[in-house]
């Protein structure tokens, strides 16, 4: 596999740090991508998502979800169960987990509920009003004033 080193981009770019944080991230090939729980993640409005993470086996007491560093973390770890029980077959994991997802800027988590035995967190893009696009009046010619200087009286 191939090594990247991006200290070229630090150096050479300013205000670019969260793309070359995400490029190390991704190109980071030490850490194996963890499969389990699985998870959907869906669009449910223009600005607003969904990501559901099938949490058999765990109650709202396991789960923890919270936001840092522009990244959202699920983990789960199950107390241990005082009653012995003897399984014939155990499919239902319930092993501790930490799934994490990195938000994009200006994502905010709106909420999160567990149903059923999915964990669904709500998610919404809030565009600050000086980064909407704004339409620009255009102004007649004759009511613009001309500080124009003629250049037959400057020379």
């Amino acid at each position: 596999m191939r090594s990247f080193d991006l200290a070229p981009l630090y150096r050479a770019t300013v205000g670019f740090d969260q793309i070359a944080d995400m490029m190390d991230r991704v190109l980071a090939n030490d850490v194996a991508q963890p499969t389990y729980p699985p998870y959907n993640i869906e669009k449910t409005a223009d600005d607003s998502y969904r990501i559901s993470i099938a949490v058999a086996g765990f109650c709202d007491a396991d789960l923890n979800v919270e936001v840092k560093d522009h990244a959202l973390v699920v983990s789960a770890r199950k107390v241990e169960d005082t009653q012995e029980r003897t399984y014939l077959h155990r499919g239902i994991a319930t092993r501790a987990f930490e799934r994490r997802f990195q938000l994009a800027d200006h994502v905010r988590v709106v909420g999160a509920s567990h149903a059923d035995g999915m964990l669904h967190i709500d998610l919404e893009r809030e565009i600050p009003e000086a980064l909407k696009p704004r339409r620009i009046e255009i102004a007649k010619a004759d009511s613009v004033s001309k500080d124009v200087v003629d250049a037959k009286s400057v020379n």
